[in-house]
């Protein structure tokens, strides 16, 4: 019997070939090559690779692992250089080099800008925390638009009065701090999907190393930028215009290279439409998880995708699609949808072991009701199944449903 070894990634590793014969397992080749026989640059290559990249790259991670982190390190890059022109520009505003200026009011309007920052986080959390998941292209390349704004407010703040000095920097401050919850969240988001191992900590520290480098060469290049835009306003307004531009544009790239193949409502959307144009023209697609993440927008289009109201109320609901449900007869129903006159919205109640299969199966049927299509000419069970061959996953579902669940309670069960 023979046996191949490697260590770390197959398609870079030296292997070994052993034979195992008569009890005995003997080496019967080897691809080992002494380092010393490289050239400095391929050692150079191997070495940044082992630092910067996580182990067992590329198996380790997903496909567009490579992809994203070109595009990341470019943006972040960027955003160092602006930063700096903006510090800048915030200690200037603050009254450094400013004999008038006193050290209380700097430190006031510190504490002034922490405190809003706080509360703002805490807000923010709060309010939109459970569609950071769903949503972490659009909120990740929110995150860097809402980066760049404050930026802008800080340089405008030397400008301003000295009275207002003090509310633009708590301007900025909310504007940073949503920027963190939004960009950590969803930057951890995408971690998760980039490791394949369940190497989310390894993933995520060697995406701390590369940041660390690149922030590095960003301090460097601002020791030579700075000195030139002491006294120079049209050129640092150029280099933050050059170097916006290309933190807007790399983010954008950034978040289009990275393929989920779980469903949030705009892959949902961006599917079924597709598949119903498919089926009216006699020829069944599904879109792949890259086609479908191609055409998702960065952009939020809530008025597009809020087409149900997945995890109402069970009142809401009322009794007409208990009835036809087959609940009644005992039947098993993982949920139940009304088309609310009201709202124009379909109503979806969830049974409380409801999983991902059955939530996607309700934003099917629910698409269907909800812009009154017969589900005669679109087979359910030929949707799923071109949905497991185009690559989708069905483990998990990102569709941001509300919390309430249902269960039906037997007869012997007494109310308090």
């Amino acid at each position: 019997m023979k046996f191949v070894e490697y260590y770390g990634s197959p398609s870079v590793s030296p292997r070994t070939n052993y034979e195992a014969k008569h009890g005995i397992v003997n080496v019967v080749g080897s691809s080992q090559v002494n380092l010393a026989q490289f050239s400095f640059w391929t050692r150079l290559k191997l070495w940044l690779t082992a630092v910067f990249l996580p182990q067992g790259y590329p198996e380790s991670v997903s496909e567009d692992y490579l992809a994203y982190q070109i595009w990341d390190t470019i943006q972040a890059f960027c955003s160092s250089i602006t930063r700096t022109l903006a510090t800048y520009a915030v200690l200037k505003g603050s009254g450094v080099g400013d004999v008038t200026a006193t050290a209380l009011s700097a430190t006031m309007s510190w504490i002034m800008k922490d405190g809003c920052g706080m509360i703002s986080r805490i807000s923010f959390a709060y309010v939109y925390g459970s569609s950071l998941d769903a949503n972490s292209k659009q909120w990740r390349f929110f995150a860097d638009v809402l980066n760049d704004c404050a930026i802008l407010v800080e340089l405008l703040a030397p400008f301003a009065s000295k009275e207002y000095f003090t509310y633009i920097m708590c301007l900025s401050g909310v504007a940073y701090s949503i920027v963190g919850v939004a960009g950590g969240c969803t930057r951890a988001a995408l971690t998760l999907h980039q490791a394949k191992r369940n190497n989310m900590a390894d993933v995520s520290a060697k995406d701390g190393s590369q940041e660390t480098l690149v922030n590095l060469a960003g301090l460097v290049a601002s020791l030579v930028i700075t000195p030139l835009c002491s006294n120079d306003q049209y050129l640092t307004w150029i280099l933050f215009t050059i170097f916006t531009c290309g933190h807007l544009f790399s983010n954008y790239q950034a978040v289009r290279v990275v393929v989920m193949d779980t469903f949030n409502r705009d892959r949902f959307y961006v599917v079924m439409e597709d598949y119903m144009k498919s089926v009216n023209s006699g020829h069944l697609r599904v879109l792949t998880p890259a086609q479908a993440n191609a055409r998702e927008p960065i952009f939020f289009r809530h008025w597009v995708t809020n087409w149900m109201n997945l995890g109402c109320s069970f009142e809401q609901i009322g009794f007409d699609p208990i009835y036809e449900s087959g609940l009644t007869k005992g039947e098993d129903v993982k949920f139940l949808m009304a088309l609310n006159q009201e709202t124009g919205k379909v109503d979806v109640a969830i049974e409380e072991n409801a999983d991902s299969m059955d939530l996607i199966t309700a934003c099917f049927r629910s698409f269907l009701l909800y812009y009154r299509i017969s589900d005669e000419k679109y087979d359910e069970g030929d949707f799923f199944d071109a949905l497991l061959s185009a690559g989708w996953s069905f483990e998990f579902h990102q569709l941001c449903p509300e919390e309430y669940r249902w269960k039906c309670n037997s007869s012997e069960e007494k109310y308090d």
